[in-house]
């Protein structure tokens, strides 16, 4: 509790807080609907290839807003980082410009895991089948061709799925580290200070190197550098308009 007898997350700023807000209810929801009725809620706003069924353009919105119910640490870890960080974007930019900023991070992040989908998937779905089927890649090749494999493309396409506000987070985190390029930031198992400018430095090189390795770990590193990309452009244009006065530091 603050002094005045009113609790930290009553103190912050509205946009950050009713976006964890959110993001907490439809985490809930997800967990307690999803057992009492026969609706798969992620095959319906989980974000999915365009190409796919079972995906539809409010997809690239509504992905954002959901996580993983098996796992806790996935909204944990990004609704922390929105509100370590958002508070202090979101007083220098204003509510309805961090607002304009954490969605667009968020629709950039789907795009740019979409492009990586229409590159990468073919390949991964004529891996997976020749195993599966016993088959060499040319086999495999020769049936998509002929279009024998319809069914089984459109099923495999429906399991490329993503949620998350990964994309929106790892774009906040870039406008910090531009904004405020040599704030200390104590990072957990490192006992020294990081200057946030080499931490996101740093997590983009991660993301990037997990990403080429293809490592098959579930986690969508690509998306995490579309919000990266997509956030770089907008400051960039911002500090080119004008928009921040004085040096942030």
């Amino acid at each position: 509790m603050l002094g005045t007898g009113r609790s930290i997350f009553s103190n912050l700023p509205p946009v950050t807080k009713n976006l964890i807000i959110i993001n907490f209810i439809i985490w809930l929801a997800m967990m307690v609907v999803g057992k009492k009725i026969d609706v798969d809620i992620v095959a319906l706003g989980g974000l999915h290839y365009f190409k796919a069924s079972d995906f539809n353009p409010a997809q690239l919105f509504t992905y954002m807003f959901m996580h993983s119910t098996q796992d806790f640490a996935h909204i944990l870890f990004n609704m922390f980082t929105l509100f370590m960080f958002g508070i202090t974007l979101e007083r220098v930019l204003g509510g309805a410009r961090f607002l304009f900023y954490y969605i667009s991070c968020g629709i950039g992040a789907a795009l740019i895991q979409e492009l990586v989908w229409s590159f990468t998937w073919e390949d991964i779905f004529i891996k997976n089948a020749s195993l599966q089927w016993g088959m060499d890649f040319a086999q495999v090749r020769s049936l998509m061709d002929s279009g024998t494999l319809s069914i089984a493309e459109n099923q495999f396409l429906n399991m490329l799925v993503t949620v998350g506000a990964s994309g929106a987070i790892y774009g906040i985190l870039l406008a910090f580290g531009m904004l405020f390029p040599n704030r200390p930031l104590y990072l957990m198992f490192i006992p020294f200070p990081i200057k946030a400018k080499w931490m996101v430095l740093g997590y983009g090189v991660i993301e990037l190197l997990i990403g080429i390795s293809q490592a098959n770990d579930g986690v969508a590193h690509f998306a995490h550098l579309g919000g990266m990309i997509f956030g770089f452009l907008i400051i960039l244009y911002w500090k080119k308009r004008g928009l921040f006065h004085g040096g942030y530091y």
